[in-house]
């Protein structure tokens, strides 16, 4: 009789572990398409939407989005204006020096300079993560202790003094409290018992903590074996570039709608605008349906084009966790494979959570806009609920964006429709509850603190360069000749700021994957020769377990 498999308590709650299938090896290569209902609405809507963009082209005026006017407001090239083509701008180019060209060089210097920093990070997490989350755990520990040593020494310091709580009372001058001992004594018990239950935690817990940074070293390590996944973020930002520069030529044109041109030329340059506004024709009637299909449209493409990035990225960090030997059988290209998997077989489940997401967003579009609306009319209670509502929204969109995140990664995986994939997910995620909150708050950790090295590191640097105080050999830049030397330092920071969020997110996405599928892996395999475990040896390690045979010719990395 076989060793019955062992199941956490909560497994007969959130449903069966997941059974061992000897023909799986990765992302299912036979799929078929899911969600085609949604694929049907969603593809219907995006037609609806390129219809909705050529009717706000065709009875709109163009000439407001694609030609310049002058103070007067009539286009240049165009009337009046016939012999006048060009608009007058300041030419930069002819108006900067020599030091303003080479500070926009050092701009783009900046930008590379945080992109080789974010990926040396990154890949340096291999071998810094283990000192870098203990160092950050003694820190936490080290702070709580002064605290409780300088509460102790300033509930000493005011013990033999008169005023008590009761004699101050209830005052607005909270440095009154600060000299009394009873305050002292009271911050003293809650970092104490702070420091305690945190103590335990990590106790208790060190075990997981020590799965959270293997998992992290495995996923630098993956980033390591296809470093096309850190490029994919251009794709993403391209795809919701073309979003929004089409809702936003859509929204213009649907605004400008309301202006004929034939009203332009009866009115005096220099009186007026428009004469009146045409509403009489079917377009002009239904323009304020039209502006709120144009949002929702809007946020469903960009949503959709996030999920796409998602399954993407999972897609080939699977690949990567169930390749029994690595690199050797990480299959070509795998990035690529992925983003075909989901164009090819899933648009209609990234569509189906993407939507969902959507109607989320919605929903607390409109709450913002009745809060705003109904401000002044407001009382303390109706300030109070919606408020409220307003909270409840927020935390419902972050567990939608959460759930979604983790049913994009079995659908890649799996090939599953959305529904099924978010079940799985849920169900596999709650009975591996306590390992899901420490991954997840230790990786939050690390990648704040990651951002922050890269961000205010060239932050920093760039200060010091814009403001003078490092000088290039041969004192070629020179800050007196840079009057506003914030405005590239803003620039370098918030360009620093995308291009770590790009790679983080790329990051943040192989830990997501490569968790579900060690979570996948326990409770598939059991490391013996029919079903061995995929984990590296480090995870084996931890978890003292072990493959009891590898494949002939095949061993882990």
């Amino acid at each position: 009789m076989g060793k019955k498999q062992e199941t956490s308590p909560e497994s007969s709650e959130y449903g069966e572990p997941a059974q061992f299938d000897p023909t799986f090896k990765g992302p299912m290569k036979k799929r078929g398409c899911t969600d085609i209902i949604c694929l049907i609405l969603f593809m219907a809507v995006i037609l609806g939407y390129i219809v909705v963009g050529i009717l706000a082209w065709l009875y709109g005026d163009p000439r407001h989005v694609l030609y310049p006017r002058n103070s007067t407001g009539w286009f240049c090239g165009i009337g009046p204006n016939k012999d006048q083509p060009n608009l007058f701008y300041m030419n930069i180019l002819k108006c900067a020096t020599s030091v303003n060209v080479m500070a926009s060089a050092l701009n783009g210097f900046g930008l590379l300079i945080a992109m080789v920093v974010s990926l040396l990070f990154l890949l340096l997490l291999r071998f810094t993560a283990p000192v870098m989350v203990w160092v950050l755990i003694i820190g936490v520990l080290g702070a709580g202790a002064y605290g409780i040593w300088h509460c102790y020494w300033e509930y000493a310091n005011y013990k033999s003094a008169s005023a008590t709580i009761t004699n101050v009372g209830f005052t607005t001058n909270l440095q009154v409290y600060l000299q009394v001992q009873e305050t002292w004594l009271a911050f003293l018990i809650i970092i104490s018992v702070v420091e305690a239950i945190l103590l335990l935690t990590i106790i208790f817990l060190r075990t997981r903590i020590l799965i959270a940074i293997a998992l992290i070293q495995e996923s630098s390590k993956a980033i390591g074996h296809m470093m096309s996944a850190l490029v994919y973020p251009l794709v993403t930002f391209v795809l919701l570039l073309v979003c929004v520069a089409y809702w936003g030529a859509t929204a213009l044109d649907d605004e400008l709608s309301n202006f004929t041109a034939a009203d332009y030329p009866g009115c005096p340059s220099a009186s007026c605008i428009f004469i009146k506004y045409n509403n009489e024709g079917l377009f002009q009637r239904n323009l304020f349906n039209l502006q709120i299909y144009n949002v929702v449209a809007f946020l469903w493409c960009v949503n959709f084009v996030i999920a796409l990035g998602h399954c993407t990225l999972a897609g080939a960090f699977a690949s990567y966790y169930w390749a029994f030997t690595k690199p050797g059988d990480i299959p070509m290209f795998p990035v690529c494979g992925g983003f075909i998997r989901a164009l090819r077989y899933h648009v209609g489940s990234l569509a189906f959570g993407a939507l969902i997401l959507t109607l989320v967003q919605i929903a607390r579009i409109l709450l913002e806009y009745i809060d705003q609306k109904t401000r002044a009319a407001q009382n303390p209670v109706a300030r109070f609920i919606l408020c409220c509502m307003k909270c409840c929204l927020w935390c419902l969109e972050k567990f939608i964006k959460f759930l979604n995140r983790n049913a994009y990664i079995m659908i890649a995986i799996y090939g599953k429709n959305f529904c099924v994939s978010a079940k799985n997910a849920f169900k596999l995620l709650m009975r591996n509850i306590i390992r899901v909150v420490v991954l997840d708050k230790v990786t939050d950790i690390l990648l704040f603190f990651g951002k922050l090295l890269v961000v205010g590191g060239v932050g920093v640097l760039s200060f010091f360069f814009f403001s003078g105080r490092i000088r290039l050999p041969g004192n070629v830049f020179r800050s007196e000749t840079l009057n506003y030397y914030w405005m590239p330092i803003i620039t370098v920071v918030f360009g620093s700021y995308l291009i770590a969020h790009g790679f983080f997110s790329v990051y943040n996405m192989c830990v997501d994957t490569l968790f579900l599928c060690f979570l996948e892996d326990l409770e598939r395999n059991d490391g013996s020769l029919q079903k061995p475990y995929f984990m590296s040896k480090n995870l084996m390690k931890i978890l003292n377990k072990s493959n009891k045979a590898q494949k002939k010719g095949k061993g882990k990395e």
